[in-house]
């Protein structure tokens, strides 16, 4: 059995499989050729944090994984990181352990930054290149990486908020100091009106996006709600949109974005669609550049699985951060 430590994983780490990797997953979640039982979810409100447990199989693939991934948000104050955990790989085809991927983390912070982008991509405006990140912590840093990453055509413009504004400011000169275009803002208000897309990376339970603040042809890509309680989109803002989509549909209107306007009656299943039919061409997804679409991204074990058997078959190159 495999035995990575985190700095061994970003080794083995290539970026573009992994996306290829996580992309496929998300169509094969959407045509129903993976296992993914329900996710364990423990709450630890004294110390907000949680902890989730994921497993998935991917229909076609040697292995199966368990993923322990935890968030602990009041952490970073304490010079911890926010996000640990560690995924296990085990054979699908005798059942026998095959690796130990101790990533702190770091996996399930990458194959959400990758989801986020891909969703964007998928949903956005062509040729879009003013991006708002609505949160100042790792998954603000990843999801701008990432999308940059896979739009290497242009060079993207990000504007960063956050309650706490020094923390805007060290996001973005973080970003920058990466070789990105990035500035802090101070106006939520403003910056959502001035950007072609918005991503949501918060552990918010109460809305910081407003509908009357979003302006035609919008994208937001919401990552911050997957456990109860969450929230970061005005319910009227999701009962207005032109096009709601969703990793899983189960997960996004039990405990996902969706999940307060469903609970209020303001939309129903039949309004929700999975992001795998969008990229297999099965939903036409955007189709114009007038419309307000949202991507509710409460996270998939076979993402965990999928990018976890790039790690796991791949070589050595060099760390990848």
């Amino acid at each position: 059995m495999i035995d990575l430590d985190k700095s061994q994983i970003q080794q083995r780490f290539h970026l573009d499989l992994a996306a290829a990797a996580i992309r496929n997953a998300y169509i094969a979640s959407a045509q129903n050729q993976v296992q993914a039982p329900p996710v364990t979810y423990l709450g630890f409100q004294d110390a907000n944090g949680d902890c989730h447990v994921k497993t998935g199989h991917i229909a076609g693939t040697d292995a199966f994984i368990i993923k322990v991934a935890t968030g602990f948000y009041d952490n970073p104050a304490k010079g911890l990181p926010s996000s640990n955990g560690l995924n296990l790989l085990f054979s699908a085809l005798n059942g026998a352990p095959l690796a130990t991927l101790r990533d702190e983390g770091w996996l399930t912070d990458m194959r959400t930054g990758l989801g986020g982008a891909i969703a964007t991509c998928a949903l956005s405006v062509d040729g879009f290149d003013k991006v708002l990140i609505v949160g100042t912590g790792l998954q603000c840093r990843h999801q701008a990486r990432c999308l940059q990453a896979l739009t290497p055509d242009r060079q993207l413009s990000f504007t960063i908020w956050g309650r706490a504004g020094a923390k805007a400011i060290e996001a973005s000169e973080d970003l920058v100091s990466d070789g990105l275009v990035a500035k802090p803002a101070t106006d939520l208000h403003a910056a959502c009106r001035d950007a072609q897309v918005i991503i949501t990376t918060t552990p918010a339970q109460s809305p910081l996006l407003e509908r009357s603040w979003i302006t035609p042809g919008t994208h937001i890509t919401a990552v911050g709600a997957d456990s109860p309680g969450k929230q970061e989109l005005d319910t009227e803002l999701m009962a207005n949109a032109d096009l709601l989509i969703c990793d899983l549909e189960e997960q996004s209107l039990d405990h996902g974005e969706f999940r307060a306007a469903f609970s209020a009656g303001l939309i129903s299943e039949s309004n929700v669609s999975a992001l795998g039919h969008v990229l297999s061409g099965e939903n036409p997804g955007r189709l114009n550049s007038t419309q307000i679409t949202i991507a509710d991204l409460t996270g998939l074990a076979v993402q965990d699985a999928a990018i976890s058997l790039v790690v796991l078959n791949a070589k050595p190159t060099g760390s990848q951060n």
